[in-house]
């Protein structure tokens, strides 16, 4: 079977009893996951008519449940990011063409209004009684078939919809599981949100389709997720650099608390050294990167425990290609900076409703232009710099954000920081940094820290201003969003 959930009705079939997810409301066995979404693609098909579908439901068992029902309808699930503004879940529904959004009672008192101009399909109002439907056909779809549209978080101008096919999410699926040697005995846990493509691929569709267990929790209080880890031994943990910071707050964890872990893996963001030092010294873990985007599915690379370098992002997974480019286009030689391209099975239909835009992103080959810029070093691990377009010119020299940031983490009143450029006219850009604080820390001793910077960098880029923040603005994935700092 060529789709993406034909694994995991097989799972069914071959281990019906088996679990397969734990959430924070029951357990679900692979029988009760893909028999609920018979159950439920049957009513769906009876209010339904577009090709489109919306998802907005928090993580957990409902989410691929809800998922699966519209792949056997032959429907494309639209995953809506409920933290986004009212305005923006309803763009979302407008643009993407739903007719009916799958949802619960729970989700709409959490938000305080729904998405209007649609159906409303609330799983707790469903009753599920009595054997599934099994024998109603599942239609039958290809590889090229669009399995899902997901809308980027939004953070320069209205979310772009990523149209991505079941070859595009099973090649993913396939390429990783051979790269990082998962198998079916292994027990994931997160708190990703599903509907961004490292929550949907790496935490939710990767482990349902090898037979995994899945520990799945909605919401992310460190103290919890160090009592699950305890619970349910765990051996491979997902979350973005924030959380693994965050973790380090529970007073009582220990080594032992985290032995079931063979990997730790870190997405949706850079991993700043500094915690991942911090969090191998307080766990004895050692935090692995990966690296990819909505359009590429999203794993591009991914380090292993075999296979890693600090600082570096891994090398890519089977089947996907990578080169670096100068201004001009030319191929880099390794070791070299520029922007990084991918190719492969994973890369994007494109974007929903703008081929232009897609068209600036992959060229006639096939190469997506990711944004990023970064070298290849001379082992073939894939190192990131930053974002093209967050690159400072400062009297003509390129300088990324992240290398100031790297630093200011390091020192002892910091915990998380983010450096933008600010026009100067002798200049051309000046360095200004924004900081929280770490707890117990009450003022920021400005000349030390400036002090501390010229320690490391040159003196061009040691900030020429630092705002102190209670909190850096983040979208819901935990990246921060730079355009509301220049704002």
């Amino acid at each position: 079977m060529s789709t993406i959930h034909g694994p995991i009705l097989r799972m069914a079939l071959s281990h019906p009893t088996q679990t397969a997810i734990i959430d924070d409301q029951r357990h679900w066995k692979y029988i009760e996951l893909v028999g609920g979404a018979y159950h439920l693609a049957e009513r769906l098909s009876s209010i339904s008519e577009s090709k489109h579908v919306g998802i907005l439901l928090p993580t957990g068992g409902a989410f691929p449940m809800a998922t699966l029902a519209c792949w056997i309808l032959g429907r494309v699930p639209v995953p809506i990011n409920y933290l986004l503004s009212a305005d923006e879940r309803q763009y979302i529904v407008d643009d993407s063409g739903v007719d009916t959004v799958i949802t619960a009672g729970q989700m709409l008192d959490f938000l305080g209004e729904a998405p209007t101009g649609v159906r409303l399909l609330k799983l707790d109002e469903l009753k599920f009684e009595g054997l599934p439907p099994l024998r109603w056909p599942a239609r039958t779809a290809s590889s090229d078939d669009l399995a899902t549209i997901l809308y980027t978080s939004g953070t320069s101008g209205r979310p772009k919809g990523v149209m991505l096919t079941h070859r595009n999410l099973r090649s993913n699926v396939e390429g990783a599981v051979i790269h990082a040697g998962i198998r079916q005995a292994d027990t994931f846990l997160g708190v990703l949100p599903q509907f961004h493509s490292f929550g949907l691929t790496a935490l939710t569709l990767l482990p349902l389709a090898v037979g995994c267990k899945v520990v799945f929790t909605a919401r992310f209080v460190p103290r919890k997720i160090v009592q699950l880890i305890r619970k349910h031994r765990p051996g491979i943990f997902l979350a973005i650099p924030s959380m693994y910071n965050a973790l380090m707050t529970v007073k009582d964890i220990k080594p032992e608390d985290f032995k079931s872990l063979r990997f730790a893996i870190s997405g949706g963001e850079p991993l700043p050294r500094s915690v991942a030092d911090r969090f191998e010294k307080t766990t004895g873990v050692h935090i692995l990167e990966g690296y990819g985007l909505t359009e590429t599915s999203p794993i591009a690379t991914w380090a292993t425990p075999q296979d890693f370098r600090d600082g570096a992002v891994g090398k890519p997974i089977p089947g996907v290609d990578l080169r670096v480019i100068d201004e001009q286009g030319h191929t880099l030689s390794a070791d070299q900076e520029g922007e990084v391209l991918i190719k492969g099975p994973n890369i994007m239909a494109g974007y929903y409703k703008m081929p232009d835009l897609t068209a600036e992103v992959i060229d006639d080959d096939g190469w997506f232009r990711t944004g990023d810029w970064g070298m290849i070093d001379s082992e073939g691990f894939l190192h990131i710099t930053g974002r093209k377009k967050e690159m400072l010119i400062i009297g003509g020299e390129n300088v990324f954000p992240r290398e100031i940031e790297e630093v200011l983490n390091r020192h002892k009143s910091i915990k998380d920081s983010a450096v933008i450029g600010r026009m100067d006219e002798s200049r051309g850009e000046l360095p200004v940094a924004f900081v929280e604080l770490n707890d117990g820390v009450d003022v920021l001793d400005e000349t030390d820290v400036r002090a501390f910077c010229r320690k490391a960098l040159a003196g061009y880029k040691v900030p020429k201003e630092i705002n102190v923040l209670d909190a850096l603005p983040r979208n819901p994935t935990g990246k921060i969003m730079r355009r509301q700092l220049k704002a």
